[in-house]
């Protein structure tokens, strides 16, 4: 089943200049990209998309990090998306990440880990919503 998922690749992969290096490895995948930026959270955007974490401890530190500079959104669409992007990210914890995953490869720690990626298609699509319009997802290429 075709599925749509986010990725973002963080401000620590921004700050290290590995965006290129991120994105050839997402179209090495197979990965369709429908759309992508550049762009800066506002406090209120990363509270906002963060909200199922509002009550864990690292929400604040969470929002400030999402904040703290540029990030990439990354709309994307294969095959089993979700589980795929999942296994090719690694795990949360870039020390516990698969070999030649990008959280592995370009990860620091657990809170400053390269990339986001969805967990689930529903939340795939919502979050695919949360930073494009309809109008800017391209399909057909």
């Amino acid at each position: 089943m075709v599925q749509r998922t986010l990725a973002i690749i963080k401000p620590d992969s921004v700050e290290k200049k590995v965006i290129g290096e991120i994105i050839k490895r997402i179209e090495e995948a197979g990965f369709k990209i429908l759309a992508m930026k550049y762009t800066k959270l506002t406090e209120e955007q990363a509270k906002s998309f963060y909200e199922i974490h509002k009550d864990k401890p690292f929400y604040n530190d969470l929002v400030k990090y999402m904040t703290s500079g540029p990030i990439v959104p990354i709309a994307l669409e294969k095959e089993n998306a979700v589980e795929e992007f999942r296994t090719l990210i690694g795990s949360t914890d870039p020390t516990k990440a698969e070999e030649g995953t990008i959280r592995k490869l370009f990860g620091t720690n657990i809170e400053r880990n390269a990339i986001h990626g969805s967990d689930s298609p529903e939340n795939g699509e919502k979050e695919v919503l949360f930073f494009f319009s309809k109008s800017e997802i391209v399909y057909n290429y």
